[in-house]
């Protein structure tokens, strides 16, 4: 819950901010290479999220790796994050921060799950249908998971469309228990 909280209220006003210095896109580049930068560099997350290094020590690190590398507003808000010791939610609220940009840009977030590896013409079939249900331009990202056996699992935002040859199993079997 706190996280969700923390990641809206955060994400929100930054891209209030971005919006109104007409640096969107900039700005969520930025924030995107720097929390792939914690994620990847060991030292800087654990240095960073180490509950016991000060503050101070905490925005000195992100001076030095960032400086002169990010715009003033992201270097301030990655400064407050610290200060009110949220920057364990960066990647929330990047996530979030995305999520605002698409909406206005009016991009939705496809995860399609298939149980092969698909072609390209399949994956630009289920994208064109997608744009047309969704009625908005569909970033796709592709996952195989074999366990499903065949079809697809399709993850819009908090909506699933599941039309897996496993889901359709798991039904038949749940109507065979219930007639035995």
């Amino acid at each position: 819950m706190l996280k969700g909280a923390v990641a809206g209220r955060y994400s929100t006003a930054l891209y209030d901010l971005a919006t109104e210095a007409n640096e969107v896109d900039r700005i969520e580049e930025e924030i995107k290479a720097i929390a792939a930068a914690v994620e990847e560099n060991v030292t800087l997350k654990q240095v960073l999220f180490h509950p016991q290094i000060t503050v101070t020590d905490k925005k000195e690190l992100l001076e030095a790796v960032f400086k002169d590398k990010v715009l003033p507003l992201t270097s301030n808000f990655l400064a407050l994050l610290i200060d009110r010791r949220r920057e364990t939610f960066l990647q929330d609220i990047v996530d979030e921060f995305v999520r605002l940009a698409n909406k206005d840009r009016n991009i939705v977030q496809a995860r399609i799950v298939s149980a092969l590896e698909l072609i390209d013409d399949e994956k630009r079939d289920i994208e064109l249908l997608l744009t047309k249900i969704t009625g908005q331009k569909v970033q796709s990202s592709f996952v195989v998971e074999p366990s499903l056996v065949g079809g697809v699992l399709v993850h819009i935002g908090d909506k699933v469309i599941d039309g897996s040859i496993k889901a359709r199993l798991d039904t038949m079997r749940e109507s065979l228990r219930r007639i035995s």
